[in-house]
């Protein structure tokens, strides 16, 4: 098995970049509205919260993690939307101090977790590196959100490179929550890092392939832009479909975001 750690000393410095944007932030500037409809910064940080929440207990209390997922159940499109709502409600102060004890409390249960542990989810269930990884994503993701909302250009960085991975691990997902078929070949995805350097996965001659930046891409498997702004060249008839639908989260299918357009 793969040794977790280095993706959870990135989920914690993942963590810790989007902590320095809203540490010390006036309480007019967590109401501040980002592009996702309905959510302020405050809505942003509640999410990863709860997630974290949810997370710790998918890793130290299944039982209770699977009444979580029973509640889900009962309302499959608003409860992400009613636990960051019940989050925000907390005075800004105290949100603060909440995600950072609550992942902080992930993290060691994460380090702790047994060789070759499998936690249950809202999808598959996922081992310690699997775990790790998605919350990086959604860190990442939600934070670009935080940091649209400030006006703040994020300068990415090579951690991106699990979301890639994540990204190119659910396309099957992807396909299957639209109600299409998966592909049965694999595709050639090559990315170029922030570093300059070349990820790559699938088989080298695969007919069907996509390439682009690597920052690209994660902004498309994690719904941040729209895929008419980003630089992402698909060759295919299902690889090119697969760039209309990704994500790489769990639940039902998101909605996106609108296109810029020209003058991005």
């Amino acid at each position: 098995m793969a040794d977790p750690t280095p993706v959870i000393d990135e989920l914690c410095a993942e963590s810790e970049e989007l902590d320095r944007l809203v540490a010390g932030l006036s309480a007019e500037r967590w109401a501040l509205e980002t592009p996702a409809p309905g959510w302020t910064i405050a809505h942003q940080i509640a999410h990863l919260a709860w997630t974290d929440h949810s997370s710790l207990l998918a890793v130290t209390d299944q039982d209770a993690f699977a009444r979580e997922v029973e509640a889900a159940l009962t309302a499959p499109g608003d409860f992400v939307d009613k636990g960051a709502e019940e989050w925000a409600a907390k005075p800004p102060a105290q949100l603060l101090a909440d995600w950072r004890s609550g992942r902080k409390a992930l993290e060691d249960a994460l380090r702790a977790a047994p060789d070759g542990a499998r936690f249950p989810w809202y999808g598959p269930p996922m081992s310690t590196a699997s775990m790790a990884s998605a919350r990086l994503m959604e860190t990442w993701a939600h934070g670009q959100d935080v940091a649209d909302a400030l006006g703040v250009v994020r300068t990415p960085t090579d951690r991106i490179r699990h979301i890639t991975r994540l990204g190119v691990r659910t396309r099957d997902f992807s396909f299957g929550v639209h109600g299409l078929p998966a592909p049965f070949e694999e595709f050639r995805v090559e990315l170029t890092a922030p570093s300059g350097e070349l990820w790559v996965y699938g088989p080298e001659d695969a007919p069907e392939r996509v390439t682009g930046p690597a920052l690209d891409f994660c902004l498309l498997v994690t719904q941040r832009a729209h895929r008419a702004d980003l630089a992402l060249h698909a060759v295919g008839l299902e690889a090119d479909r697969w760039l209309d639908i990704a994500q790489a989260f769990a639940g039902p299918p998101g909605t996106g975001r609108e296109p810029k357009g020209t003058d991005r």
